[in-house]
């Protein structure tokens, strides 16, 4: 009878599942079996949809999260099962009915933030409803439509770029199915509020309805009934609104069961009316609209996801004349905030830890979610022998960036290593490229950055004190006692931590309990037995300071009489900064610190970090500096800042991981260019020979930058002194100097060809540069096989300035490289160092010290003859004698030692007088360098 309901259960066909268990009223069979069908359309279409997605990505489900204040578990059955029909996945976040608007804004706000999610729909009470919590949504995850932002786009008529209501739609559509001709029509939408009075109204005005609104109690309502040929119930009718005021003949769509306040309307109206009732058929199919817009949603999602031009916003450069001090042109440009860059380039809001303003480092999980991404192109900065006037390879590469980015709208990262504080402070100057090509801000750039260099130093540090405490230890206590204080009882109970497990595993102990081991097993588990004198690893500190060079540790009468000669080395030579540049994860992180091998034990065998049981400290330390640095150009272009090995006695190159990130975040068709430290044959060499071989990465080109001023010292140039003016061989115009010093850079073109790589060079252009010296060089490096040479402008007018450079660096790169590496690893290490010196120094051969024969056998004899090499070597001259320039003839290589990075993966001889820890000059750059203590400023700093 009118004004009871009945509970009936409907199955949709040949799903199987039940969908439908509610109060309702059926009036017309017909109306309810095409709601049926139109819901099975709709959810088979998308699940077509959703299958030809993952078609491409295999990995891609959907998930739609529904916050839920209430206790409508009809509603949630009905989601659940259409959107497991659909493929897609669901997860219910259940409140408490009285959940505060608090409380449902922050679960709104975690999965908005939630890369997994690509939908949000909210099943609140309608009082919940307010501005606040609706706006709280994103709109790209807002599948019901109900923020500002959605709804202003539908009313605007782009409904194509927005999520429109799928009450609204469902209402819409089952008039239309059912054949009512809406053009013309006055309709009615009473008791709606918000969204879905707003969408309602849209929809049937772009059809060509009249619209009217009402709700209950206003005095005009029956006025408006008799008016109306549609009404749209948005609420349950009150009691004591008479049936009567609806004409016969109308039809009426009841919306009031909303799928997101779970409030059930009347069933009762359809007696008196000829119309269709469709309480239960909006509901319904609404419910599977949603699961469209889900679809909808996670097929945008992936676009995003796919390579395509970046809309990036690019700072504006206001050159000046003459050019001011790099820390004035850094401090006069506001940089985009990181996560504005961030959003720019494609990374998520979980993708980085944001440091400040300006910068952020950003999560290796990126990795995963592009490993499908085409890379982009690979490109190389290098340079020739440097110079104390400076060739600006970082400038170059900044420059270029720039050029790409900016003005020829070409995705391209910079990938630059993080400075030292020894050259920062010491000599050099910071490293964030210079003029109107740099990293911004410059000073962060220069000074701590993310903490990285502390972290390995930490590490580092960490294991030396490992090592000599291990040893202090074992001379003074029996086996026994040694044992119980590695494998102590703790609350009576005595275990190997895993480290332990692993090393008795080394040994071949099969024991997992303490008590078992025999005492022949106690006594090798416990001693390392290292002898002192092979002790390779080094304490580190990130200052040049020349008085740790050789050291004395262990004078304290506490440390019991045991001493030894040590040292310091600059922290970026550490073999952890080399492992950090060459990891590709942070399982393989952890494996290399583990391998690193610190010393030999009596038997000559390797004892390693693992051995020492430090591997997860190491680790636990270096957690956060794996990750790489964000930051951006003066034209707010990114920026990868990671790792900062010396390239005179490390490799030399950025991490492999900024790298990697990079080239799927550019997309195939555009760009990452890193840098190599030093001249081509010693950065570019290990560039190819050690991270190429550890990444799998194949480079496209090679950027190879002089200066006609570094050409004419290697000319035969007079010599330069920091902070004397130069001689005016190098002001004025001489073209014989620069014909002369360009032996140099045709015989770094020769090295790059070696590896079968396009050359392309850049000449950084001064204005004492001479538009003669300029076609000369250029010519020149053309004669001796390079792609294209370039002069460049970007020092002092910006990334505009070098638009020529981007422009061959393009066509290079699209031309194709024949990559192939120098040496086999497998050949003897001695043959290996041989190749290196004839084939790019230029040497007649090699002469080994006595001590580095020694090393080279002990090596071999460990197993660790098929390694790379890495040599260490002078800077300043292709040969080991820093003041021989130009092409070095006919000499002999001294190599006085030999040393391997296990972990990192490579050998390194030391060639001549190689050191390891660098000197303070006699005016140092600290002179300069000093904080405004009002402003906070730093200043001096260049």
């Amino acid at each position: 009878p009118p004004g009871t309901s009945r509970k009936s259960r409907c199955r949709l066909g040949s799903w199987g599942e039940n969908v439908l268990d509610q109060s309702f009223l059926v009036i017309n069979k017909d109306c309810v079996l095409s709601c049926l069908s139109q819901c099975r359309e709709v959810i088979q279409n998308s699940k077509e949809v959703l299958s030809l997605l993952q078609e491409k990505s295999p990995t891609f489900k959907p998930v739609l999260a529904i916050i839920q204040a209430g206790d409508d578990n009809l509603m949630q059955e009905v989601n659940q099962n259409l959107a497991e029909e659909a493929g897609l996945n669901i997860t219910h976040i259940c409140l408490p009915p009285d959940s505060s608007e608090a409380e449902i804004i922050d679960e709104i706000l975690k999965i908005n933030e939630d890369t997994r999610v690509h939908g949000l729909a909210l099943q609140i009470s309608e009082n919940s409803f307010s501005n606040k919590v609706l706006n709280a949504l994103k709109p790209e995850k807002d599948v019901d439509g109900v923020t500002d932002i959605n709804l202003g786009r539908l009313v605007r008529g782009d409904a194509h770029e927005c999520y429109v209501s799928p009450v609204a739609r469902a209402v819409i559509e089952l008039l239309e199915k059912s054949g009512v001709n809406l053009d013309g029509k006055k309709m009615l939408v009473i008791g709606a509020h918000g969204s879905l009075e707003a969408a309602l109204q849209c929809l049937f005005q772009r059809r060509g309805s009249m619209t009217m609104s009402s709700q209950w109690k206003t005095p005009q309502l029956q006025g408006k009934l008799l008016e109306a040929d549609i009404v749209v119930l948005g609420s349950p009718k009150p009691e004591e609104i008479p049936l009567s005021w609806i004409q016969p003949g109308t039809t009426v769509l009841n919306c009031s069961h909303d799928f997101l306040s779970g409030k059930h309307g009347c069933g009762s109206l359809g007696v008196h009316f000829n119309g269709l009732i469709a309480e239960d058929d909006v509901s319904l199919l609404a419910a599977a609209l949603r699961i469209q817009n889900m679809v909808s949603s996670g097929r945008r999602w992936l676009r995003e996801q796919q390579h395509a031009r970046w809309r990036l916003h690019c700072l504006k450069l206001q050159p000046l004349s003459p050019v001011p001090s790099d820390l004035e042109i850094s401090r006069a440009q506001t940089p985009k905030a990181v996560e504005v860059l961030a959003k720019e380039i494609g990374l998520l809001a979980d993708e980085i830890e944001i440091y400040g303003k300006s910068k952020a480092k950003v999560r290796l999980s990126l990795l995963e979610r592009l490993k499908d991404q085409a890379d982009g192109k690979y490109v190389l900065v290098a340079g020739i022998t440097p110079t104390p006037l400076g060739e600006g390879k970082s400038t170059v590469t900044v420059g270029l960036v720039q050029a790409l980015t900016a003005h020829l709208n070409i995705n391209s990262f910079a990938c630059l290593r993080q400075p030292s504080q020894g050259p920062t402070f010491g000599v050099k100057g910071g490293a964030a490229g210079g003029g109107y090509a740099q990293v911004i801000p410059m000073e962060e750039f220069n000074l701590h950055l993310t903490g990285d260099i502390h972290a390995i130093t930490a590490a580092n540090n960490l294991l030396a004190a490992a090592i000599d405490t291990r040893i202090l230890h074992e001379n003074t206590q029996t086996d026994k006692a040694l044992y119980n204080r590695l494998v102590p009882s703790v609350n009576g109970i005595r275990e190997f931590s895993s480290i332990q497990l692993a090393r008795l595993k080394k040994l071949g102990i099969n024991k997992t309990d303490p008590n078992a081991l025999t005492e022949e097993e106690i006594s090798k588990f416990a001693r390392l037995n290292i002898d002192p004198s092979t002790i390779t690893w080094q304490r580190v500190l990130d200052t040049n300071d020349r008085f740790l060079r050789k050291i004395t540790i262990g004078q304290a009468p506490t440390e019991k009489g045991y001493s030894r000669q040590a040292q310091f080395d600059i922290a970026v030579a550490s073999e952890i900064m080399a492992v950090l540049a060459l990891t590709d994860s942070l399982v393989d992180m952890k494996e290399r610190l583990g391998r690193m091998v610190v010393a030999s034990d009596k038997n000559g065998q390797p004892v390693t970090a693992e051995d020492l049981g430090v591997t997860g400290a190491l680790t636990v330390l270096m957690k956060d500096a794996i990750k790489p640095n964000l930051m951006q150009t003066l034209e707010g272009t990114p920026v990868f800042v990671h790792a900062g090995p010396f390239a005179n006695i490390a490799h030399g190159n950025s991490s492999v991981l900024a790298d990697k990130i990079a080239l799927k975040l550019v997309g195939e068709e555009g760009f990452v260019v890193t840098e190599a430290g030093f001249g081509a044959d010693i950065g570019m060499e290990k560039f190819f020979n050690i991270k190429c071989r550890a990444s799998g990465l194949v480079p496209n080109a090679v950027v190879l930058v002089a200066t006609v001023r570094a050409l004419k010292m290697h000319g035969g140039g007079p010599s330069v002194t920091a902070g004397v003016p130069l001689k005016k061989e190098y002001t004025e115009e001489n073209i014989q100097l620069v014909a002369d010093g360009c032996c140099n850079l045709q015989k770094q073109i020769q090295i790059a060809q070696l590896f079968g790589v396009p050359v392309i060079v850049a000449l950084n252009v001064f204005k004492t540069d001479t538009r003669a010296e300029i076609d000369l060089v250029c010519e020149l490096a053309k004669r001796a096989g390079a792609f294209d040479a370039v002069p460049c402008y970007h020092w002092s007018i910006g990334g505009k300035g070098s638009v020529e450079l981007a422009r061959a660096v393009r066509d290079a790169a699209n031309k194709g490289s024949r990559f192939r590496f120098l040496y086999n690893v497998q050949l003897p290490i001695v043959e290996k160092i041989r190749t290196i010196a004839q084939a790019v120094y230029g040497a007649r051969d090699i002469e080994l010290s006595p001590e580095a024969q020694s090393k080279i056998d002990r090596y071999t004899q460990q197993g660790f003859g098929n390694l790379p090499i890495c040599m260490a070597k002078t800077h300043l001259s292709l040969s080991h004698q820093p003041d021989k320039k130009g092409v070095p003839r006919d000499f002999i290589l001294p190599i006085s030692d030999v040393r391997a990075s296990i972990g990192a993966g490579f050998i390194y001889p030391l060639v001549g007088t190689m050191s390891t820890m660098p000197g303070l000059p006699t005016r140092p750059c600290f002179y300069d360098i000093d904080l405004d203590t009002e402003t906070e400023q730093v200043k001096g700093l260049f």
